[in-house]
């Protein structure tokens, strides 16, 4: 299957084989390195609170019970991949790549940075918009847990209580389910699991200081998804008018409502005392990573309202978005709609 994707595709999928390779041969057991002298102990600090938040995970949300995130590795760099999207320049739908088993994703990641700005260059001399971005985590959908599943990361290991919850508990839940051929539908799952989550960990075992510090995190964050959530609505609204403007019109126009994003993310930035933490983002903020965002919160509201209808019960929900995910594709969002009301 591989010879017959053509040598590109060949090259890709080696890069994406090897590279996790190399990353499991660097992963260590937690435990070993909790009884390692030479290991740091603000490290050790991390790595145990990791534990008692991955069996928080298979107690309290239900989430698979099995040998990902008991690892550890170091990748001495600070992404695990790099993620390229793209899309037109007046549309917000993403390029798919296809692949075997997986089938369609709206992104490609690379292990290494240079060879994703070497695509990313590629699809811009397409005519494309193209955001490349730095991934702290991936999921291997359970598939490598024979090997030792996926293991906690360098690249997040030291994120705050809060945030390293949200993360842990996002990746297992995409062990979970897997919908082919729907980046949203999975992302956004993902992302409910990881907020009500969250939430549930720091409303039970998290300190007071680590509930104060992710309340100022999940305020700012709410503020900045609203915003890009407005953004979004303004480009898609002028790209279904395309057809009755000028082509220099419309084109100005979009320039008007990216301008009007970056301005208004300029004052939410003063209300934060000049703190940002999205400015990167912000600058290059264009079609594709703003469809890229859409993936991950686009259908939130509904999980989260099917969440509620199915009595806030872990095992209850995750039956009810299987049964969803199993359908045609077509029918997959009408449903979560509908379930969700």
């Amino acid at each position: 299957m591989l010879l017959l994707a053509g040598c590109a595709d060949t090259r890709y999928y080696w890069q994406s084989v090897s590279g996790h390779l190399q990353l499991m041969q660097a992963a260590r057991p937690v435990a070993q390195l909790l009884d390692d002298p030479q290991t740091p102990p603000t490290l050790k600090d991390q790595l145990l609170l990791t534990q008692h938040i991955r069996d928080f995970a298979v107690s309290a949300l239900a989430l698979p019970d099995n040998a990902s995130y008991r690892q550890y590795a170091d990748l001495h760099r600070n992404s695990v991949v790099w993620n390229v999207v793209a899309a037109p320049e007046l549309s917000l739908t993403l390029k798919t790549w296809c692949f075997p088993v997986l089938g369609c994703v709206s992104y490609r990641g690379y292990f290494d940075e240079a060879a994703a700005r070497r695509e990313a260059a590629l699809l811009e001399a397409q005519g494309l918009e193209v955001s490349v971005y730095g991934v702290p985590a991936y999921s291997t959908l359970g598939w490598m847990n024979w090997a030792g599943g996926d293991p906690l990361l360098n690249t997040f290991v030291q994120y705050p209580e809060g945030e390293l919850a949200r993360l842990i508990f996002h990746e297992l839940s995409h062990q979970v389910l897997y919908a082919r051929d729907d980046t949203m539908f999975n992302e956004s799952f993902a992302t409910t699991v990881e907020r009500l989550g969250g939430a549930r960990w720091l409303q039970t075992r998290g300190s007071p200081a680590a509930r104060a510090q992710y309340a100022s995190l999940a305020e700012r964050r709410h503020a900045f998804r609203a915003l890009v959530l407005r953004t979004r609505g303004q480009l898609q609204q002028l790209y279904r008018n395309a057809e009755s403007l000028d082509p220099g019109a419309l084109v100005q126009r979009k320039l008007d409502v990216m301008q009007d994003f970056r301005d208004r993310y300029a004052a939410l930035k003063v209300q934060w005392g000049g703190y940002g933490g999205y400015d990167n983002w912000v600058a290059n903020a264009n079609n594709a990573s703003l469809g890229a965002q859409a993936a991950y919160d686009e259908l939130v509201p509904q999980f989260e309202a099917l969440f509620e209808q199915h009595g806030r019960d872990w095992p209850a929900f995750y039956d009810a978005v299987k049964r969803i995910a199993d359908l045609p594709a077509a029918d997959r969002r009408r449903a979560l709609m509908q379930a969700g009301t």
